[in-house]
């Protein structure tokens, strides 16, 4: 079974010892995230020189602050330094990221990212010069790069997935409940399908929030907050929690929106942990790893630690759920 790791927020230096670490833990993947502080593609091009064999990955870089031909031409020289490959995420963000960060109009989200994905493809597939007409995006005669990018989207709600399924080599789900994914990926399949191409060669690479202490509660408490801060600060992450937890999303979208932290992470039940993380003693975050590897849509199953965990249990978890 493939697995990856989203490197943890920090400098750039503990980006490189992490990512060490995961190699000779025997992970295929290395991917980093990026909202604001730190640029993911250079960021992964410091990491590119301390390992020799991972994949580099962004999980995610969003549709709006880069336009498709930057994006591909950022993957593409990644491609230059990295010792394997790189896999190209990228999803449409928030309203709060794109409009208040970016400055940008958060508009038609979905079909953005539709677009971008596709033009990527046309970018990076070595073959003659590029024109695309599309409703968000039109390039004309450009010529595309000849560069093995495969593109992954971050897609939640069913209009991302059917796009996903037309589109995209790869999906990225984030807070839809384990129980869910194999008839969240049914869209993406008939999708494909109805598109002549064939769902098995869509990479399906969960995000799988995890946390490893000896003390489980602690544990739990780590991935409390990670799915509190996700369903309060974003409508999609609510809907795609909300098809399982209807109204316990409901209640920490509430409870955040209010500026009540502690009632928003306090609403994330026990089952809800269950359903979209990995928490637990070492012994027992392995087995409910195995778990959601083990079901049958999942493919390669990113480790993701919450943000603010320290540096202890950081190196705990991602050594506990090594392949």
């Amino acid at each position: 079974m493939s697995r990856g790791v989203v490197l943890p927020r920090g400098d750039v230096a503990d980006a490189r010892a992490v990512a060490v670490r995961c190699e000779n833990f025997g992970y295929d993947a290395c991917w980093t995230g990026e909202l604001w502080g730190r640029d993911a593609f250079v960021a992964l091009t410091a990491v590119a020189d301390a390992v020799e064999r991972i994949d580099l990955g962004t999980a995610i870089v969003n549709v709006f602050s880069r336009s498709p031909a930057t994006l591909a031409a950022a993957a593409a020289t990644l491609t230059e330094v990295a010792p394997a490959g790189v896999r190209l995420g990228i999803g449409p963000s928030t309203a709060k990221a794109i409009e208040d960060l970016h400055g940008r109009d958060y508009d038609r989200p979905v079909r953005r990212l539709h677009e971008t994905a596709e033009l990527i493809a046309a970018f990076t597939r070595g073959e003659g010069r590029v024109d695309y007409d599309g409703e968000t995006v039109s390039v004309a005669d450009f010529p595309a790069l000849d560069a093995d990018v495969p593109v992954y989207t971050a897609a939640l709600g069913p209009a991302a997935r059917r796009a996903t399924g037309r589109v995209a080599d790869g999906w990225l789900p984030h807070n839809v409940p384990f129980p869910e994914l194999s008839s969240a990926f049914e869209t993406v399949a008939e999708t494909a399908r109805e598109s002549d191409r064939d769902p098995d060669d869509i990479t399906v690479a969960p995000y799988v929030p995890a946390a490893v202490a000896d003390d489980p509660d602690e544990a739990r408490a780590a991935i409390r907050g990670h799915l509190a801060y996700y369903v309060g600060s974003g409508e999609g992450y609510r809907r795609a929690v909300a098809t399982a937890f209807p109204d316990e999303a409901n209640r920490i979208a509430e409870a955040w929106v209010d500026g009540d932290r502690d009632a928003a992470r306090a609403a994330v039940t026990e089952e809800m942990v269950d359903a979209l993380g990995v928490a637990g003693t070492p012994e027992g975050a392995r087995e409910r790893f195995a778990a959601v590897a083990s079901l049958d849509v999942v493919d390669h199953p990113i480790v993701v630690v919450p943000d603010g965990a320290d540096e202890a249990t950081v190196g705990r978890t991602i050594e506990a759920l090594a392949p």
